[in-house]
């Protein structure tokens, strides 16, 4: 049914592993788009799902769906606790990104673990999830997906940039909306500092105390990835055979790693938006106050970082947008981002 207002729970796991973003919202569309987020928190995934997480670009087919049953019931668990943690009453749907497994949109392969049927009826909820897998049909990237929000939640920003796994930007050009993965971020940093036995480098203090080596830094940003003309999207597959690749041929402290690959990262981004424009940073990057310096360092432009709720689950917010537009089926994927034969509204939904 076509409402005006809706409450929902998204559901966000990104590439950086950092855990299970869950943020419960109230949508309401009048002349535009309004939310609040009513309750949210990360739930960090235990060293064993790290792990499994981590290596599920090897595995087979077979593997990989034994795989995402048990995650499917993970994640069910997860969603139960924090309904009954804010004792949430009205939810309209839950809806859930997954976790991404494999992402290669040339092939017209993408799959996110966690999207079974299954979810549904454990949860008792309506499920809205597999946002990507429409658009990959559709010879498009199937990601990202974030800018839709960016265009009806976040429009009295140039650009929107969000720092994950990823940075990926989005940003309205002669009338559409254009994004694209911009360059590789926690997915890289957060595996140096695991080396030195830390989760992630708090502040970039670990990064701030290396030293650049500028033939890796010149390798990085000589990719081949960069030359490209958007749409265009990254996965951790790219990062292995093209990022890490490169190392085996230095010697090199990870701290020093983490200090040239922060300049990388600051020289790819301040490339992606003009001098002068409004420029809104969320993700887990965005605490990392040392990345964020090194950014400004590049180019003179308005750098926000906005209140740390909307930092933290910007995404989970537009991915439960997502699925309200999904359930009045409306356009949830622009053609003009993902390179797909025609906007669509993506997004498979299950009852319980």
């Amino acid at each position: 049914m076509i409402k005006s207002s809706y409450n929902v729970i998204g559901v966000m796991s990104g590439t950086s592993l950092d855990g299970i973003d869950l943020a419960y919202i109230t949508f309401q569309i009048g002349a535009s788009w309004r939310f609040k987020i009513q309750a949210a928190e990360t739930v960090s995934y235990s060293e064993e799902w790290k792990q499994k997480l981590k290596n599920l670009i090897k595995l087979d087919r077979n593997v990989l769906e034994d795989l995402d049953k048990d995650y499917t019931d993970y994640l069910a668990e997860v969603i139960r606790c924090f309904i009954n943690k804010y004792d949430l009453k009205t939810i309209d749907a839950v809806c859930s990104h997954g976790h991404t497994a494999w992402h290669q949109p040339a092939q017209k392969l993408t799959y996110q673990i966690g999207n079974l049927s299954s979810l549904s009826q454990q949860i008792g909820h309506t499920v809205v999830c597999d946002f990507r897998v429409q658009d990959v049909s559709y010879s498009g990237q199937g990601a990202p997906l974030v800018p839709i929000g960016d265009r009806l939640l976040f429009s009295d920003f140039d650009y929107c940039v969000n720092l994950g796994g990823f940075a990926n930007i989005s940003s309205e050009y002669k009338g559409d909306r254009i994004a694209y993965d911009i360059c590789p971020v926690n997915i890289v940093m957060n595996r140096f500092a695991e080396q030195l036995g830390f989760d992630y480098d708090k502040d970039g203090l670990i990064a701030k105390s290396g030293h650049i080596n500028y033939r890796l830094l010149e390798l990085w940003n000589t990719l081949e990835y960069y030359k490209k003309l958007p749409p265009k999207s990254l996965g951790s597959e790219w990062v292995a055979s093209e990022v890490l690749s490169v190392l085996t041929s230095f010697e090199i402290a990870p701290s020093d790693v983490l200090r040239t690959f922060v300049e990388h990262i600051a020289i790819q981004i301040s490339r992606a938006f003009t001098v002068n424009s409004k420029v809104l940073f969320t993700g887990g990057g965005a605490f990392n106050s040392f990345l964020l310096n090194r950014i400004r360092a590049q180019k003179q432009f308005d750098l926000v970082v906005p209140v740390n709720q909307i930092v933290e689950y910007k995404e989970a917010l537009i991915f439960g947008l997502l699925g309200v537009l999904k359930l009045r089926n409306e356009v949830n994927c622009l053609s003009s981002v993902t390179g797909a034969v025609c906007d669509h509204s993506s997004g498979a939904i299950y009852y319980p």
